[in-house]
């Protein structure tokens, strides 16, 4: 997902500590797979690729999106064995629907699609037609509607998008319309595959799977979302604060061909008056919200996600996640340390393995296991994975931590007491969580930090924290942060660099067969590490007019207390034993949200805030991580995975 620029300049900074200690992670390391030989009962890469058949076709929506009086067709460039339609076999299909395509290119080498003579596609981008089309699928990447070869306007995750990619589906399950040229009337017909269908993507792609599946079409089997949004109202607000500063028309306008810039002015207008930035919720969010409609997900749902991804933030997956939980939903979950980052550039052998074997089932029907394998693997430490069999886990509770008054002003306690009192903070756009953080325990006037005493246990954060606070601002409008800190030091992933956590190597690897076209070969990566002392692991934010309504502000009254709830992202991290754990409210989170129209100090009310954080174990774990003797954990028990059952399901698994 394309960044504004100041909000790119964010991603310098340094980042902040996470942590688990050595002893334990030694216990719960899952190596990565190597890729090799397949394993018995796996697809096998027996047919051509470079003799594949290439063909586009162009499917009609329904929709006029541009207006020119004609429904609109999106273009379907397809990958499949020419084997198998010699044989007649009916075979599945991989879909990526992107925006992507020629404006700004796929993947860590910014791949975009080429064309022959003919308009039949020569470089696909991503490994996914050259090793799966081998394996029996066909690879089908399609343009959005107003993207590359295709009619209509971008409308940034509304109908038309969605209908961009549904539309294929239902043709390739015959119930929608091909042609063989954009503007044709001779009908294609998918009477090669079997409908059965994965969609697969990163970022603005994986969104479309998202939206799709929320659809309820049949034939969707399953879809792979990596880093995708699930409501695009969380997106750009939290809670009314803006984060970002420009709204959905300026992503419109970055990925539209030109050709739809030049007829598009219309909906770019409806993108501007449907996303006010006073941050109100509108019908534009309402359509754009896939979360409510999880209950109509037939699909499985395979999802990957960097924990500290900052461009779509991970309340994404954890709203989609608790969603699709509640409707049961088949799912699956990565959970890495990294930024903005696809696994392919921070996994490599183990992803393409893992997804080998998920489509397999899923699209294949195979019998292989990957259902019965651990739910969850979460990076710990660079390189470093555990399991969870459930994720969360099963133990997590959420608990009620309070904070407190400490000896100086503005640095107090979190403990499972009511405190009292109030500290006080006025918001100064100069700083940010690593700013607070760095400074926990010393009073600075634009934060009010609260930290419990270092753990004698190590404590588990598995899901999703809110953090409710009374404040009383001088103003009449006040934006909130808050902030989960890991305070100690550790080794991480530097999500916050310009890799986001990766260094892109010059070495390549291969995966499949390559054309002189379409390359299977990509430089390689490694982790890009950082050494640290504090780890920012969750963090939300609000704009204290939401206090009445978390779809509509008001303006404050200034001396009047008013509370408010903030929404904190998804986690799972371990605060190792010596560490602690510190809450920090504040107001402007700088470069994440946008600072209010006023300079307000606000009060909070410490008897009426209080952090709700899910907690393995529960209040006793609290309990028992900050008071008494140190004791060794038993690791397996806390990470929610029991080594001897976890071993016989993942190869290398400890």
């Amino acid at each position: 997902m394309p960044i504004p620029a100041r909000r790119r300049r964010f991603m310098t900074w340094r980042s902040l500590a996470t942590a688990a200690t050595a002893a334990l992670m030694a216990t719960l390391l899952t190596p990565a797979v190597s890729h090799g030989t397949p394993a018995p009962g796996e697809s096998k890469p027996v047919y051509s690729y470079e003799n594949a058949i290439r063909e586009s076709v162009w499917v009609d929506t329904g929709l006029d999106g541009d207006g020119d009086g004609r429904t609109d067709r999106v273009a379907a460039d397809i990958v499949r064995p020419r084997e198998l339609a010699r044989q007649g076999r009916e075979i599945p299909v991989i879909m990526d629907a992107s925006p992507y395509y020629s404006c700004c290119g796929r993947g860590n080498e910014s791949q975009r699609k080429t064309y022959d003579a003919n308009g039949n596609v020569v470089q696909m981008p991503l490994f996914y037609d050259n090793y799966f089309v081998p394996r029996g699928y066909a690879f089908v990447g399609v343009d959005l509607a107003g993207t590359n070869r295709s009619d209509g306007c971008v409308d940034v995750g509304g109908r038309s998008d969605i209908r961009s990619a549904k539309a294929v589906v239902d043709w390739l399950n015959g119930r929608a319309k091909g042609y063989t040229s954009r503007t044709g009337t001779v009908r294609a017909k998918a009477t090669w595959t079997n409908g059965r269908t994965g969609m697969i993507g990163k970022s603005y792609d994986g969104t479309i799977a998202n939206g799709v599946a929320a659809t309820g079409v049949e034939g969707l089997e399953t879809i792979v979302p990596i880093g995708a949004i699930s409501s695009w109202y969380d997106y750009y607000f939290a809670k009314g604060a803006p984060l970002y500063d420009s709204g959905p028309d300026w992503l419109s306008n970055a990925v539209e061909s030109p050709e739809a810039r030049a007829k598009c002015a219309a909906v770019q207008q409806r993108l501007v008056e449907g996303a006010p930035r006073t941050g109100d919720w509108t019908p534009l969010w309402t359509e754009r919200d896939y979360v409510k409609d999880a209950r109509k997900v037939k699909a499985s749902v395979f999802v990957v996600h960097g924990g500290q991804d900052l461009n779509v933030r991970p309340k994404h997956f954890g709203q989609w996640w608790d969603a699709l939980a509640r409707n049961g939903v088949e799912r699956k979950i990565w959970i890495s340390q990294v930024g903005h980052v696809d696994p392919f550039d921070f996994r490599r052998a183990a992803w393409v393995d893992t997804l080998h074997r998920w489509f397999d089932h899923e699209l294949l029907g195979y019998d292989n296991g990957v259902d019965d394998e651990p739910m969850a693997d979460i990076e710990r430490h660079p390189d470093e994975w555990v399991t969870s069999h459930v994720w969360p886990p099963r133990s997590t509770r959420t608990v009620s931590l309070r904070p407190d008054q400490g000896t100086q002003a503005g640095v107090g306690t979190l403990g499972l007491r009511r405190g009292s009192g109030t500290e006080t903070f006025t918001d100064d756009p100069r700083y940010s969580e690593t700013d607070w953080a760095a400074h926990i325990d010393q009073p600075t006037p634009d934060k009010a930090g609260f930290v419990t005493k270092p753990l004698t246990k190590p404590l588990r954060l598995s899901g999703s924290s809110t953090v409710t606070v009374t404040a009383t601002p001088t103003t009449s409008t006040a934006h909130l942060s808050a902030v989960l800190v890991d305070v100690g030091p550790d080794t991480i992933r530097d999500y916050a660099g310009p890799g986001e956590g990766i260094t892109t190597l010059t070495e390549r690897t291969c995966w499949g067969p390559s054309t002189p076209g379409d390359s299977s070969c990509f430089r390689e990566t490694r982790a890009k590490t950082a050494d640290v002392d504090y780890t920012v692991l969750s963090r939300g934010w609000a704009d204290l007019g939401n206090h009445a309504s978390d779809r509509k502000g008001a303006p404050l009254t200034p001396g009047k207390p008013y509370t408010i709830t903030l929404d904190l992202h998804v986690s799972d991290h371990v605060i190792p034993a010596g560490h602690r754990l510190a809450l920090i409210v504040a107001g402007t989170d700088r470069d994440l949200i946008d600072p209010p129209s006023s300079t307000p100090t606000l009060t909070l009310d410490l008897s009426r805030t209080t952090a709700r954080v899910p907690l393995a174990g529960g209040a006793d774990a609290f309990a028992r991580a900050t008071k008494g003797a140190t004791a060794a954990p038993d690791a397996s028990v806390l990470d929610g995975v029991r080594g001897p059952r976890a071993a016989h399901r993942i190869p290398g698994a400890v």
